[in-house]
């Protein structure tokens, strides 16, 4: 806004102001209604100007310091516009001389620590009659005195305006030094929700609450989830001095967020900004300010109703604490570093427990499982994968491959089943190997070999070789009927005499073609009895060649049961019982696979019911071998 001129008693302005001269001051015009500089003349070349018409002892009458400060630093509030957004830059009401009767009145000014002090008291001048007469400094001469003696910014207007107008006397701060405006360092923010653990209960899908598991123990992300964002740093602004020259702030500090990109992450630049995106989906880990992504995750905390609750993951896990009693950890691959009480499952990727295994279960749908420590009063199943135990104590265990060195008061069950120490076990497979069987306390020891009863193969194979013996007496009579009709003389006549034709050797006159037309008509009939034939030997040798197929899969298929079933034991170590189980060969594979899921107590009644088992062998010493193809052959 404007700074009018202070009233009486100041004295009245010259009626005629002083011109502006030719010079830098040549941007700056006075026109009717005010004093205007030019718009492309704003900043040094202004300052000029200014300077030039101060030096001349001139001095802007009404001047609007905000818009002066504003034209000469770009300090302040926006230039103000005119209706048609055109940049209006009005500096003053005039421009006038500063007697210098008037620049006497001004004091010094004492400028420390960044501001500027003046000390106000009653002023006087001398009137034309010699009177000293009372008088008051004025805003605009103030400005420009001020000017003269090196405060170009920062003068406190409202302040000198009160003070002059007051009439007080005292030392007040006219002018302060502009600090420079700090900026804002490069930061980076989060714009995933998914980045923190959630400790609160699971919401089951039926909206009950699970509160043996936690919402979101490991965050899991998708591909292609942005992370983090760079907030770009943001420039100060300049500070200015009395002087006028300007002060620079201090350079904000910048960031590289490739520092927070680890694998599985990459950093985006677009035209938004720059990102930290997922490239795969998994786990995210933190490690200090970076951030990866990855298939496995890895804690140091143990499996716990306080740490975690239970675990439903989507993807490979590894643990270096326990895993407590009661609580279950579900993945793909899972790897177990400390003792494990609790329940291990695993939907089909590699379970290892790298210590014991106490009470607890591991299971994996499709996979193997390996145990390197003590596995007691557990199960251990896998429905489609190996079992690998080093000692075992009262454990349920089932496979397509068991192998352990030492089982005691085990039941297992598997298609191979190979154990260096047996004690006091029921062991069922269809190829048994055990180094040393024996009975342990009350416990007997007890081995079944799933042998497979080809009965109803060696009835199919029958069945299928006595029929495709009657396919080939069928074909047998299909071709003598065959050659029956084709010797027939009009019929033998016209193959002849057709093929001839045929290959062009013999070229009919009109009268031949007559009577080879009614030679053709007298054997149609015959002619259709042989394609019908014929076609019906191609039908019988189709059906053959099915057989023959079939019957080779099925003799494949008995050779392969029947030489794959045996069971071997080096050493009988007291009580030691073998028996034979018959199973049906084309339901094995059924079998097999539900019979590795069956829960425990399922599995220890079919394995301690020897009802329907042939006994192969009872002693307690010595050795035991056999196998289905030495049966059959002797």
């Amino acid at each position: 806004m404007s700074n009018s001129v202070v009233p009486s008693p100041a004295p009245a302005r010259p009626a005629a102001a002083a011109s502006v001269p030719p010079g830098p001051e040549s941007c700056i015009a006075r026109e009717a209604d005010g004093v205007y500089c030019d718009v492309a003349a704003l900043g040094p070349t202004l300052l000029a100007a200014v300077e030039s018409i101060l030096l001349r002892n001139q001095y802007f009458v009404g001047l609007d310091y905000p818009v002066l400060i504003k034209a000469l630093f770009g300090h302040g509030p926006d230039l103000p516009r005119s209706s048609r957004g055109e940049t209006l830059v009005r500096l003053a009401d005039d421009i006038q001389a500063f007697e210098p009767k008037r620049r006497a009145l001004y004091r010094a000014v004492k400028i420390a620590d960044g501001q500027a002090e003046y000390y106000f008291e009653p002023v006087f001048m001398i009137d034309a009659e010699g009177v000293e007469q009372p008088t008051r400094l004025d805003i605009d001469e103030f400005i420009a005195d001020m000017w003269m003696k090196g405060i170009r910014f920062g003068v406190d207007v409202a302040a000198v305006t009160d003070a002059i107008s007051s009439g007080a006397t005292g030392r007040i701060v006219v002018a302060r030094r502009l600090a420079p405006k700090p900026g804002q360092d490069a930061s980076v923010v989060e714009v995933s929700n998914e980045l923190h653990r959630s400790d609160a209960p699971r919401q089951l899908a039926n909206g009950k609450l699970d509160l043996m598991s936690f919402q979101n123990r490991f965050p899991q992300v998708q591909r292609g989830v942005r992370l983090l964002r760079k907030l770009p740093r943001v420039q100060g602004e300049p500070g200015f001095d009395l002087s006028g020259i300007a002060l620079a702030p201090e350079i904000p500090a910048d960031l590289e967020l490739n520092e927070w990109s680890g694998p599985g992450t990459v950093v985006d630049r677009i035209a938004e900004g720059e990102f930290v995106v997922a490239i795969q989906d998994g786990f995210l880990n933190v490690e200090g300010n970076r951030l990866s992504v990855g298939d496995k995750i890895v804690s140091h905390d143990g499996v716990s109703a306080k740490t975690t609750g239970n675990l439903h993951l989507e993807g490979d896990y590894e643990e270096f604490g326990e895993v407590q009693e009661n609580r279950v950890v579900e993945g793909e691959s899972i790897t177990v570093h400390a003792d494990v009480f609790g329940n291990v499952v695993s939907r089909g990727g590699v379970v290892r427990l790298n210590r014991n295994l106490m009470g607890g279960s591991a299971r994996n749908a499709d996979g193997p499982i390996i145990v390197a420590g003590v596995a007691s009063g557990a199960t251990i199943q896998s429905a489609n994968g190996e079992v690998n135990l080093q000692r075992a104590e009262n454990c349920t265990i089932s496979g397509t491959r068991v192998t352990v060195v030492e089982a005691l008061n085990c039941d297992i069950i598997a298609d191979v089943v190979e154990v260096t120490q047996a004690e006091g076990c029921a062991i069922a497979a269809k190829r048994i190997a055990i180094e040393c069987a024996a009975p342990r306390g009350h416990s007997e020891m007890r081995v079944f070999v799933l042998r497979p009863d080809c009965t109803r193969v060696d009835a199919a194979i029958g069945m299928i070789g006595e029929r495709i013996a009657q396919f080939g007496q069928l074909i047998e009579q299909r071709r003598g009927a065959m050659a029956a009709v084709a010797a027939q003389p009009e019929v033998a006549s016209y193959v002849k005499l057709a093929g001839r034709v045929r290959k062009g050797e013999l070229v009919l006159t009109p009268e031949q073609q007559t009577a080879f037309k009614k030679l053709s008509a007298g054997a149609a009939p015959a002619l259709k009895q042989m394609s019908t034939l014929s076609q019906e030997i191609k039908n019988i040798e189709a059906e053959q060649q099915s057989g023959t197929a079939l019957l080779a899969r099925l003799q494949a298929q008995r050779a392969e049961h029947s030489g794959a079933v045996s069971v071997a034991i080096g050493q009988v170590s007291g009580d030691v019982t073998v028996r034979a189980l018959n199973v049906e060969p084309d339901t094995a594979a059924a079998e097999r696979s539900s019979v590795h899921n069956l829960a425990p107590r399922e599995i220890k009644a079919r394995l301690r019911d020897a009802s329907g088992a042939e006994l192969l062998f009872a002693g307690s010493s010595g050795t035991f071998n056999w196998s289905t193809a030495e049966a059959e052959a002797s």
